[in-house]
């Protein structure tokens, strides 16, 4: 199942999803940035969910990006730390939604953006849901079975 250049199917389909996972983990990182970055011009103590946000957000790039490189995705391990990168996005979305999403903005421009930092942070995690399913799927299509007493020989 190669296309064009010999790329399996697989590959292009993680590497795409992986590139919009990258896409929001850096908006998110953008989108709270700004309140840290004020924070820190007035001499404050940054706030720890705030911290939080970027920590998952940068975790979360990181991921993408190394999930990017080929036969990386091999691993029998890769769909669990997915589902801990869901869950921490879901930890996100349920903190700051419970702050912002029945929050009326009244034309304050701050509170707009947090509300739209949480749809965005929802999307995110979403697509590690997505990404979970889809790397345990490949990975119990591709794993090696070998046999039940001696564990050398191949089924």
């Amino acid at each position: 199942m190669a296309v064009g250049g010999g790329l399996a199917k697989s590959y292009i389909f993680f590497s795409i999803l992986h590139f919009f996972q990258f896409v929001l983990a850096i908006t998110v990182c953008g989108l709270y940035g700004v309140d840290l970055s004020k924070t820190s011009k007035a001499g404050k103590y940054a706030d720890g969910k705030w911290v939080y946000a970027e920590v998952v957000g940068a975790l979360s790039a990181l991921t993408a990006i190394l999930f990017c490189v080929p036969f990386f995705l091999r691993f029998a391990l890769v769909w669990a730390w997915n589902l801990i990168l869901f869950i921490l996005w879901i930890a996100l979305f349920g903190l700051f939604g419970s702050m912002y999403i029945h929050e009326n903005p009244e034309g304050n421009a701050d509170i707009q953006r947090m509300k739209n930092a949480v749809w965005v942070v929802l999307a995110s995690a979403l697509l590690w849901l997505l990404s979970t399913l889809a790397h345990f799927i490949y990975w119990w299509g591709h794993r090696e079975r070998v046999s039940r007493f001696t564990g050398r020989a191949k089924v």
